[in-house]
């Protein structure tokens, strides 16, 4: 088996800011599998929070030896970015060679739309309800927080978009006490959400406090084997293919979070459409998904994933799977 990792850049459709900094272009890393004269591909996208790089990521996957399976994958590559584009680029390979969707070989039902959330960037009030208001008519809306002034700007949003839910990434922005004195006030503007209050390093203290909005574990939770430290801290589980190391992961995790009482949120790093497409099967049915990275993009895959008033559509077989 022959493994090609490039490196592509896709041009973001305008300034995306999150608490930790702001970024113009999304950098992610394609992988392609090529066996018999058949090429399965995937996407990953290597991010600093977790220790990778460009570099780091493509190092990881080049250094694969021996046969690659989804089995044999978890003694050679860790959970994380490397692992999940080669997982991805197996299972759209052996759905070329079997001439089925991916679906079908996992023995899943067929995929159907579903409501995604739109991220608005992280910005000062005035510009955040300007945000909300032109996307007013979307039904699910993420706002990017995580400021100890963040309740002008759920407020502005609030306003701009009044009939939208509303859910909320503080990306470990807040401390305990800003989390305890926001949350009456998440409750009060109709907050349906809170992603990663606290640092995962400091979720501690959501033991024994008063959640009045349903917490959902981020960079809390990466794959099956983070659940047990979630326990009293979180109600929902958010799942990214990037974080769990692949598809394959993705859908144990969901499982075994659903079996455990959690509820799932599925989400996304800013990629293209090919790295959405097989995070499309792991959304089917759960609470929330916000799969809205190519909708941040000014370009994406040439088959793109297909977004409506219905919701984020599975991919067509030309794009993945």
């Amino acid at each position: 088996m022959r493994i090609e990792v490039t490196a592509d850049v896709f041009r973001l459709a305008q300034v995306f800011t999150i608490s930790r900094g702001s970024r113009t272009e999304a950098k992610v890393l394609t992988v392609r599998l090529s066996e018999g004269g058949v090429t399965g591909w995937g996407e990953c996208v290597p991010y600093a929070r977790y220790d990778e790089t460009l570099e780091s990521v493509t190092a990881q996957i080049e250094g694969l030896e021996g046969e690659i399976t989804h089995d044999s994958l978890y003694d050679l590559l860790p959970a994380g970015a490397a692992r999940n584009a080669v997982d991805c680029a197996l299972w759209d390979l052996e759905a070329k060679r079997a001439g089925k969707r991916v679906w079908d070989l996992i023995g899943l039902p067929a995929p159907k739309p579903q409501i995604t959330a739109y991220t608005l960037s992280l910005d000062d009030p005035e510009k955040m309800q300007a945000q909300a208001a032109e996307n007013a008519f979307r039904p699910l809306l993420k706002i990017k927080l995580g400021t100890p002034d963040d309740m002008p700007r759920l407020e502005a949003v609030r306003a701009g978009a009044p009939q939208s839910t509303i859910i909320i990434d503080a990306n470990e922005g807040w401390s305990a006490e800003v989390y305890s004195d926001l949350a009456p006030h998440l409750l009060r503007l109709g907050v349906k959400l809170v992603e990663q209050p606290l640092p995962a390093g400091d979720d501690e203290a959501l033991v024994g406090m008063d959640r009045p909005v349903p917490v959902c574990a981020d960079e809390s939770a990466h794959d099956t084997a983070s659940l047990p430290d979630l326990k009293g801290k979180y109600d929902m589980v958010n799942i990214k293919i990037d974080k769990t190391g692949g598809l394959t992961e993705a859908l144990r995790l969901r499982q075994a979070a659903l079996a455990k009482g959690y509820d799932v949120f599925v989400g996304c790093m800013v990629g293209s459409s090919l790295a959405m497409a097989p995070a499309t099967l792991v959304a089917q049915g759960v609470s929330f998904v916000d799969l809205d990275g190519p909708l941040l993009l000014g370009e994406d895959r040439k088959t793109p994933l297909v977004f409506d008033e219905n919701g984020v559509h599975p991919p067509a077989p030309e794009l993945w799977g």
